[in-house]
């Protein structure tokens, strides 16, 4: 049962000795329902915030809350371009605990309701840069949390293996999840100071003389740690129309080394918050709260459904052959055909090995055709050809392929291509010399043919 604002005021004596209450009123705090909070008026002329913790997660967060403020020492605060609240007493433990804190003026903005442009979502974008650049050496010294890229990397991949053992994650997430977590360029960044759980709400904002919103304060800092930056940017999942903006306000306002995928972070933390209550409802046993995420995690599949963490901008294996259509023949006459990597993706290919199979017929086939040409380069007893003679002698590199378009149960059609590569050079025959057999020779090349360039695009970088 929430308490009323009297109790709260009477606990304030505890907290604070020799201090009265003249004046209570209600207050409405970020995560309502977590904390029971009053506004007290104090007879030495203070306005204060008094609360205590509603549950024993909440009271953790509580005196987490009061750890991080007292790590904000003066000289740290004088850094910072805003108010943070000052702890002025504390009593109590557990769900008994009571903390009173100094009141900040300003007003908030849910990121719901934040708007584009320039004003707001800048400000705040800048006050979250202030933050990320605190010296880290406030949070060590206070035996807070740091986590290294490595440790925050890993950290993910253990919420990923429990959400994956609850059986109830789409396999689409996971598997574009399990995706992102591989890639070593998303996890590249630098450890900063950081909120851990804010959002545009926990920032406080006021206009000047001219309605230009500045920040006067920020609130909620129980997360207090050093890990990565992005975290604090997580909520503009909840705010796209004002997204660039706050990143721009961020950017501008940074001191730090830039970071290339600090958006897509952030965005991949955000879709984990639904992973993460998922396995809360899970351990905890309820089952609303297991279906409640099972629904969201069902909404998000489809709005991200054929679309990546990480912006894959390599080629794909329908584009490169419509590519190759487009190039006269002479050119593709000259073009190198040769393997030039090795790079491959283990599970696309185990995936494909029926498809890959269909390929190898094909290029079978072609090695016939050419054999019983008796081209230059053939070898007559294995079956085996060599085009080098016709290629480039200055060859370019293989174009990455991208297979995530393929699934298990796509039909093959490595037979029958979806698109009619053009061919260079003279027409291959078998011997035959009457135009239909010339034809059917023409025709069984160069479906072998593009089969064969399909067979070299999937050992490219599939990844």
């Amino acid at each position: 049962m929430a308490r009323s604002p009297l109790t709260l005021a009477a606990s304030v004596t505890a907290a604070l000795p020799r201090i009265g209450v003249t004046r209570v009123g209600a207050l409405t705090e970020n995560g309502a329902g977590r904390f029971d909070a009053a506004l007290v008026h104090l007879d030495d002329g203070r306005t204060a915030v008094v609360r205590r913790p509603s549950s024993e997660e909440s009271a953790s967060d509580l005196a987490a809350e009061s750890r991080a403020l007292l790590a904000l020492t003066p000289g740290v605060r004088a850094l910072l371009p805003f108010a943070v609240p000052e702890v002025l007493g504390e009593t109590g433990s557990g769900t008994d605990r009571v903390l009173v804190t100094t009141h900040l003026e300003g007003y908030r903005i849910d990121p719901a309701h934040l708007p584009k442009g320039p004003g707001y979502a800048p400000a705040i974008g800048g006050a979250l840069a202030a933050i990320h650049a605190l010296p880290v050496s406030i949070v060590r010294t206070d035996g807070l949390p740091v986590r290294s890229p490595e440790q925050v990397r890993d950290d993910t991949a253990r919420l990923l293996d429990r959400a994956d053992g609850t059986d109830r994650v789409p396999d689409a997430l996971m598997l574009r999840w399990r995706r992102a977590l591989r890639e070593d360029e998303l996890w590249r960044f630098e450890s900063a100071v950081i909120l851990g759980g804010g959002t545009s709400s926990s920032v406080l904002l006021d206009d000047d003389e001219d309605d230009i919103p500045h920040v006067t304060g920020v609130l909620d800092w129980s997360g207090l740690s050093v890990g990565d930056p992005a975290v604090d940017l997580r909520w503009l999942a909840s705010a796209p129309l004002a997204a660039d903006d706050v990143f721009d306000g961020y950017t501008a306002a940074s001191d730090r080394s830039p970071d290339a995928l600090l958006r897509e972070r952030a965005r991949l933390y955000a879709e984990l918050e639904f992973a993460r209550w998922l396995v809360h409802g899970h351990d905890a046993g309820d089952a609303s709260v297991v279906a409640d995420a099972v629904a969201l995690l069902e909404a998000l599949v489809e709005g991200v459904r054929g679309d990546h963490i990480v912006t894959d901008t390599r080629t794909d294996i329908d584009d490169a052959l419509a590519l190759v259509e487009q190039v006269p023949p002479a050119v593709i006459g000259t073009a190198d055909t040769s393997m030039q990597t090795d790079a491959y993706d283990p599970e696309a290919l185990s995936l494909y090995l029926s498809a890959e199979r269909d390929r190898e017929a094909a290029a079978a086939g072609l090695a016939a055709a050419l054999a019983d040409d008796d081209l230059s380069g053939a070898n007559a007893d294995t079956g085996a050809f060599d085009l080098t003679p016709a290629l480039s002698e200055e060859p370019g590199p293989t174009a990455p392929i991208d297979l995530d378009g393929w699934t298990e149960n796509a039909p093959h059609t490595a037979g029958t291509p979806t698109a009619d590569a053009a061919t260079g050079g003279a027409p291959v025959g078998s011997g035959d010399t009457s135009p239909d057999a010339d034809e059917d020779d023409e025709e069984d090349a160069a479906r072998a043919s593009r089969a064969a360039l399909r067979r070299w695009g999937v050992t490219g970088d599939g990844s």
